[in-house]
């Protein structure tokens, strides 16, 4: 077992063998979760779902994660339990399973709820492997956690475009591979884990947090109204981008998928900055740069041709994508000894952010039009001003 360790890693060095594992546990797992949207095309065409359906199907899946994660963090910040990893990617493959061959839209909504409850369980966790892991660059350790997570978010579109479409939704069943992968990985990393989590509890025990709730409470509430405008703009991408193509430009769904991928394929670039940069200069400013900093952007998307658009895209997805690890390092940080549950609650918040997006910007397309959501959404970015009140926790002291 002593050489397992020694193997994976140890607790004074950052472990890039398990930071590598979670990662790529991460793309699996993510890659699944954004198979439902990027079938959203095959789906309506197969149920007759309107907009406000296909919206509802990601707040099933999303909000279902939402709620779950911030529990299920608090509960193994006591209770660390090392093989939930596994037993979660589980859960995300019977929910696989299930939507290959749901008959009904109301089976498809428990298949999106089951991929949400897997994701749920393994977020908090994985994130608090991560930070393990990290060997105290905490910024670096979660870009490299949340790389996997956006890699796998854009190649789903692209499967979906070149393996799924063609060949119907029962082809989704051969992406259970991808879940027992993740399963076989996540064993391993299980193992690690309770070793490091029996060394914790034999060490001495320091404090939770100095901060009192009051004085943390105010930039909480900031980073959470920053994962709102962040992640209501992403669900404009992620479930309705190929839908705003083919209305504005006719292209064909494989086109729009291709370009879909393109777009979170620049998110999964631009991930692995902000973290080591927010190591470096400061989180503050990487989180103020990577939401305000879009809105040039965001404003000229709506009136772009083609190619302006997709180039366009590809500039948000860099910027926007920074955000997130630098936001929830910079909560962790605030809250030390609490990691499950603050991972918990701003993955939970951001995947409830990105469902009730999709339901509220469904419902306004079907009242409006695909086009007309995007030029509300161009405004979003416009919440990180809020960054400025944020907390400098590089001249607060330790």
């Amino acid at each position: 077992m002593a050489s397992q360790v020694a193997h994976l890693g140890s607790p004074e060095k950052t472990a890039f063998r398990v930071l590598a594992a979670i990662s790529i546990c991460h793309l699996l797992n993510d890659m699944i979760q954004s198979l439902i949207p990027a079938m959203y095309p095959l789906l309506k065409q197969s149920f007759q779902l309107d907009f406000g359906q296909i919206g509802l199907i990601t707040l099933t899946n999303q909000v279902t994660a939402s709620l779950l994660q911030p529990v299920i963090g608090y509960y193994t910040d006591r209770r660390p339990k090392p093989y939930s990893l596994c037993f979660g990617m589980a859960v995300t493959l019977g929910g696989l399973l299930l939507l290959a061959g749901a008959p009904n839209f109301s089976l498809i909504l428990v298949a999106a709820a089951l991929v949400g409850f897997g994701s749920a369980v393994f977020h908090p966790e994985s994130s608090r492997v991560a930070q393990i892991a990290s060997g105290g660059q905490h910024g670096l350790a979660q870009s490299l956690f949340q790389v996997g997570g956006n890699a796998g978010s854009s190649t789903g579109p692209l499967l979906a475009a070149f393996f799924v479409l063609p060949r119907g939704r029962a082809s989704v069943a051969w992406f259970s591979v991808a879940a027992l992968t993740g399963m076989a990985l996540l064993a391993k990393v299980g193992a690690w884990y309770k070793l490091r989590v029996l060394t914790r509890a034999n060490a001495p025990q320091s404090l939770r947090t100095e901060k009192s709730k009051g004085k943390i409470a105010r930039p909480i509430a900031i980073l959470l109204a920053l994962i709102f405008s962040k992640y209501f703009y992403m669900a404009s991408f992620g479930t309705y981008y190929t839908f705003f193509l083919m209305n504005r430009f006719n292209v064909t769904v494989q086109h729009a998928q291709v370009l879909l991928f393109v777009f979170l394929g620049a998110v999964a670039a631009g991930t692995i900055i902000g973290g080591p940069i927010g190591d470096r200069i400061g989180r503050k400013y990487v989180i103020w740069f990577s939401i305000l900093g879009v809105l040039p952007f965001s404003l000229l998307l709506p009136y772009a041709n083609l190619f302006w658009t997709a180039l366009l895209s590809v500039i948000i997805g860099l910027i926007l994508a920074s955000a997130f690890s630098a936001i929830l390092v910079f909560a962790q940080e605030l809250a030390p000894g609490n990691v499950g549950m603050i991972s918990g609650m701003f993955f939970g918040f951001a995947f409830g952010m990105g469902g009730l997006g999709a339901a509220v910007l469904g419902w306004l397309a079907d009242v409006t039009d695909i086009q007309f959501v995007y030029k509300v959404c161009s405004f979003l970015p416009l919440i990180g001003l809020l960054a400025g009140f944020l907390p400098d926790l590089r001249k607060e002291p330790r």
